[in-house]
């Protein structure tokens, strides 16, 4: 099974820096604390999917695509 944590984890990440956000500008968009991102950012965290749509509709993505696996990593 896909360690859909980590999956999760880059493609945030990925998507935030697509948008040349900061973790502090991409928290205050989704109203969540900016250590929260940081920390779904390392795979700590395991939010809820109410925040996963959160996140995808502030890194104008879908939440599908924020929990596919990157091409090449399982």
């Amino acid at each position: 099974m896909a360690d859909y944590r980590r999956a999760l984890a880059q493609n945030v990440k990925a998507a935030r820096r697509n948008l040349l956000l900061s973790q502090e500008a991409l928290a205050l968009e989704a109203e969540i604390d900016r250590t929260y991102i940081s920390g779904i950012e390392r795979a700590l965290r395991n939010p809820s999917l109410d925040l996963i749509v959160r996140l995808a509709d502030c890194l104008k993505t879908t939440p599908a695509a924020l929990l596919t696996p990157p091409r090449g990593r399982p």
